[in-house]
């Protein structure tokens, strides 16, 4: 074999070995991320199990929540670091899941938090990543989506859970929220199969949600609204 020959087959093992190198770092750092996320499902995982009406119980799991975000973010950016800027979807699949989860624990977070739904923009600059591609290591759109998809499922349990718990309200709160997010997932023509399947998904989550909030409805037990109103009213006029 000619000397050509060997340099030439030398400098492709080099780059098989540099790449497979690469890899392994980018491994070992998604796995750390991965065990950061499983400790923020823990945390949010408490509010399933007991009597959430007092919002100052879930304001404590969001705020231990948001101190492991803070970790999630250093590691992103460290991340960042070791994706080459041009290569970023060559390497995507090593992270994609993961991302989809933290996105859909960031969206659970400031719903529990303030009642509204994230934006990409927000839950980018939880993660520690950018929000447009152009910027380079960015927070991808279908891992977005697929988080807030994600998000439904989770509302329909907490949903359920409340009112185990005797929480009449969170779940007309938790209905109203998942009919528009399936409002608007219903303005997108999703040709991508992943979504388009958890899409439909959403459809079940907003359907088990409003037989939750009907059967509150027949027991007599749905708050209204109106006559907590009206007493709250006669309760400052009595004043």
């Amino acid at each position: 074999m000619s000397d050509t020959i060997v340099e030439v087959f030398n400098a492709f093992q080099d780059h098989l070995n540099g790449e497979q190198d690469l890899r392994e770092e980018i491994r070992n750092n998604v796995k750390e991320i991965e065990r950061i996320s499983r400790d923020i499902v823990m945390t949010l995982q408490n509010i399933h199990n007991e009597h959430t009406e007092e919002n100052i119980i879930v304001a404590k799991y969001c705020l231990k929540a948001r101190e492991s975000f803070e970790e999630v973010r250093k590691q992103y950016q460290k991340l960042a670091t070791l994706v080459p800027h041009d290569q970023y979807y060559r390497f995507h699949d090593h992270w994609r899941m993961v991302t989809q989860k933290l996105c859909f624990l960031a969206s659970l977070v400031v719903y529990l938090e303030v009642k509204i739904l994230v934006t990409r923009e927000t839950v980018a600059e939880i993660l520690g990543m950018h929000d447009k591609r152009e910027k380079g290591f960015h927070l991808d759109l279908e891992d977005f989506l697929m988080g807030l998809l994600q998000l439904g499922s989770e509302l329909s349990r907490f949903a359920v859970n409340s009112v185990t718990n005797g929480d009449y309200h969170r779940p007309i709160e938790i209905s109203q929220f998942v009919n528009q997010l399936n409002a608007g997932f219903r303005l997108l023509n999703l040709k991508n199969d992943g979504l388009r399947k958890r899409f439909d998904a959403l459809k079940y989550d907003v359907k088990k949600i409003e037989e939750v909030v009907y059967d509150l409805s027949i027991r007599g037990l749905k708050p209204n609204a109106g006559a907590e109103q009206k007493t709250a009213e006669n309760m400052d006029q009595d004043a």
